[in-house]
């Protein structure tokens, strides 16, 4: 049996065996007798040291194998196995799969009335929440027509079951992909979004159609949850911000297309067209996926590794690095402690609860805006129902605009700010340009209220939308870097408790829309969104400054 280092040892004496030829590893093991090795305590000194060398990187566990401690990990820095060492190329493959679907789950292609319908009126009553629909859709009243529905709640929660979708989804998928992996997940959660779509589409009634939507909403939520994991998983803190913003496309964009799309074809076709519209390309990006997708997920793929050894060299005292300190733990244990991961790390850390706070704000003020664009420009304007998906270019072009910069210069101002301090990288950094992001958005609301109305031109709301849409991406893509970058190790279950907060509000809010435009106006009622975005200015200007104290005073201990 391999004696352990002594405390005094040096760092070099303790470091992991990296395998030269890992065809071999197992034959050179078992020639070594390292059969006989039995568990020995692991040291942290180790992965402090680690942590001091991996800082600059932004790589807090590099998860090196450590034979003398029977501890299974990577085969060096450089092991090509390890995700982060994959090719440039690969990696953003993988990452730009999970987007498309993301893509595909967001974009509502919800058909609309014709324009000449005397239904179209009880649009101030039907309210569709964002990302799941975005845009208030008449198209709901040739449903109700079809299923003689005449109750209001009724029709607004066919739409909002889906937004509860991803709130629930989260908190199944974070813990299932630590035991089956992040493939695994997604490609279940895809099929499950994919499938029943049919369901939709076939719906016999309203009920059907409600638990139908539903189940679509919950297997959506895989990409929202996976995707930061994904993230974590393949980059370092210095690539995480570019990677952030491709994500970001895919969720954040299908809600400006759906509409445009919806407005021109589904309504030649039907309502339930846009379901098999929804079943046709949600089966050929998961067919893709399934097809090229590649495992992730470090702990997972070790374990495998792991299990691998055992077999080959008979020696079950070989453990998985992630779980050195909990190694008779069932699968059934992992997945009670990591569903409970989202709630805890909201109880235990601030940080969290206050971002999950705050982006349910920020989401909570872009619902209430997409509530009032198709009735702005259909009453205001008079464009017909299929028109009135472009309103959406402004908000869309805002996005795209606001993409480019975050995702050309997010990593360069961090390693900027982290020369700054000594070399040293904090996660707060990720917020740097978030304040003078999020200073436009109460500028593009009231812009867009005030245009609206006093009937201005319809390119000067347009405009308007578009200082909305840009600085909205400020804050969205580095709150979510923000999050993975402060909490690694744990990035699925940060963005699941992101994920299904905000969720919860999107579900909920939107029925608020309708009253308050029509008791305030679109002057006033645009006005009160952009008062309370002026008091998100100040927040997240002091998490920039002081959140890392805040922080570090409240670890997340979740093991």
């Amino acid at each position: 049996m391999a004696a352990p280092s002594p405390p005094g040892s040096s760092k070099s004496s303790m470091r992991s065996v990296v395998f030269e030829n890992r065809g071999s590893s197992a034959k050179s093991l078992a020639d070594s007798s390292m059969t006989d090795i039995e568990l020995q305590p692991y040291d942290d000194d180790i992965k402090e040291d680690d942590e001091k060398e991996a800082h600059l990187q932004g790589d807090v566990e590099q998860a090196l194998m450590d034979l003398e401690h029977c501890i299974v990990g990577w085969d060096g820095v450089d092991d090509p196995q390890n995700p982060k060492n994959w090719p440039r190329k690969e990696r953003y493959r993988s990452l730009m799969m999970i987007s498309l679907m993301g893509f595909v789950m967001s974009v509502p292609l919800t058909p609309t009335a014709h324009p000449n319908s005397k239904d179209f009126n009880q649009l101030t009553n039907i309210l569709f929440s964002p990302l799941a629909s975005s845009m208030v859709s008449p198209g709901v009243l040739i449903m109700n027509r079809e299923f003689k529905n005449r109750n209001l709640e009724l029709t607004t929660f066919v739409i909002s079951v889906n937004v509860l979708g991803w709130a629930f989804g989260p908190l199944l998928f974070a813990p299932l992909c630590d035991i089956f992996g992040r493939r695994r997940v997604l490609d279940f959660a895809n099929m499950n979004f994919v499938i029943w779509q049919i369901g939709c589409a076939l719906a016999p009634n309203i009920s059907s159609l409600v638990v139908f939507r539903f189940l679509v909403g919950l297997g959506g939520a895989g990409c929202l949850t996976i995707g930061g994991g994904t993230i974590s998983d393949l980059f370092s803190t210095m690539e995480s911000g570019a990677a952030s913003a491709v994500f970001a496309m895919g969720p954040l964009f299908g809600p400006v297309v759906g509409p445009i799309a919806g407005g021109f074809l589904a309504q030649r076709v039907g309502w339930r067209y846009a379901y098999w519209t929804l079943l046709a390309f949600g089966g050929f990006i998961t067919t893709l996926a399934t097809i090229f997708g590649r495992e992730t997920h470090p702990a997972v793929l070790l374990e495998r590794k792991a299990a691998a050894l055992r077999k080959s060299i008979g020696n079950p005292a070989l453990i998985n690095y992630y779980y050195r300190h909990h190694p008779e733990r069932t699968r059934k244990d992992i997945f009670i402690d990591s569903f409970k991961r989202p709630i805890k790390m909201v109880v235990q850390s601030p940080i969290c609860a206050i971002m999950c706070l705050y982006m349910s704000i920020m989401y909570g003020i872009l619902y209430l805006l997409f509530t009032s664009m198709p009735l702005v420009f259909y009453q205001k304007y008079s464009w017909d129902p299929e028109k009135t998906g472009l309103s959406y270019l402004g908000i869309g072009t805002g996005l795209f605009l606001g993409l480019i910069i975050i995702g050309k210069s997010s990593d360069s101002i961090l390693m900027k700010l982290a020369a700054a301090n000594g070399g040293v990288a904090e996660p707060e950094m990720r917020l740097s340009m978030s304040a003078g992001f999020v200073s436009l958005l109460p500028v593009g609301l009231f812009w867009y209220g005030w245009s609206v109305e006093n009937h201005t031109h319809w390119i000067v709301p347009i405009i308007g939308m578009m200082f909305v849409g840009f600085a909205l991406m400020g804050v969205f893509v580095p709150i979510q870097t923000y999050m993975i970058d402060a909490f690694k190790g744990y990035s699925a279950a940060a963005l699941a408790a992101l994920t299904s907060s905000r969720s919860v509000v999107g579900a909920v809010l939107p029925l608020a829309g309708a009253p308050m435009y029509k008791k305030l106006g679109y002057g006033w009622g645009n006005s009160l969104l952009a008062f309370v975005a002026l008091a998100m200015i100040p927040p997240v200007w002091l998490l920039y400054k002081r959140g890392g104290q805040l922080r570090k005073r409240n670890p997340v201990r979740l093991d």
